[in-house]
C-alpha cells in the first residue's frame, strides 16, 4: 500500500488568519494573445477570413473545378471557414469595443468545437486538393489543358488558412482544458 504519511513527507501548515480564504483560488493566465476577444485573436480571425476567401475566389473562378470532387470540397470547406471566421471576427470586434472578456465556459467550448471542425475540414480539403493537383501536374502532365496555377494557388491559400486556424483551436482548447 503506497500511502504518503506526514512523517515521511512533511507538509507545512499554512497559517490562517481571521477572514482569510482557507483554499486560495488558482491564478490562471487570462487573455493570451490569440484567444477570442483579444487583438491577436482578431488578427487570427481576419487572416483566416482573408486566406480562406482567397482560396474560395481563386478556385471558384476556374471553369473546370466542378469536374473534380476534391476541388468542390475545397470550395465548400473554404466557404464554411469564411463564414465561421467572419462571424467570430465580428464577435471579437464587439468584445474589444465593449471591453468584455470571452472566457465563459460555454463560449470557449463553442469556439473550440467550431474551430476544431472548420480547421479539420479545411486541412482535409487542402490535402485532397494538393493530391489532385500533383496528380494533374506531375503524373498526368496535363497542366496545359487545366488551370494548374489557380489550383495550386487555391490549395496554398487553403493550407495557409489552416495554419492560421490551428492556433485559434489550440488556444481555445488549452483554455477549455485548463479550467
Amino acid at each position: 500500500m503506497n500511502v504518503s504519511h506526514g512523517s515521511v513527507h512533511p507538509v507545512e501548515d499554512v497559517p490562517t488568519t481571521d477572514g482569510a480564504v482557507p483554499h486560495p483560488l488558482r491564478v490562471r493566465m487570462k487573455d493570451l494573445p490569440g484567444m477570442p476577444g483579444t487583438h491577436g485573436g482578431l488578427a487570427l480571425r481576419l487572416s483566416q477570413l482573408f486566406f480562406s476567401a482567397a482560396a474560395l475566389v481563386v478556385m471558384a473562378t476556374t471553369s473546370d473545378f466542378p469536374s473534380v470532387t476534391a476541388f468542390c470540397y475545397l470550395v465548400a470547406a473554404a466557404g464554411l471557414q469564411c463564414l465561421w471566421s467572419c462571424s467570430l471576427a465580428i464577435v471579437d470586434v464587439y468584445a474589444l469595443l465593449v471591453r468584455r472578456t470571452l472566457q465563459n465556459h460555454r463560449v470557449v467550448c463553442f469556439f473550440t468545437l467550431g474551430d476544431g471542425i472548420t480547421s479539420t475540414l479545411t486541412f482535409a480539403a487542402a490535402c485532397a486538393s494538393a493530391g489532385i493537383t500533383v496528380l494533374i501536374d506531375n503524373d498526368l502532365d496535363s497542366c496545359a489543358h487545366n488551370h494548374c496555377a489557380q489550383f495550386e494557388t487555391a490549395t496554398a491559400m487553403a493550407f495557409i488558412s489552416w495554419f492560421t486556424a490551428l492556433p485559434s483551436f489550440l488556444l481555445n482548447f488549452w483554455s477549455l482544458a485548463s479550467r
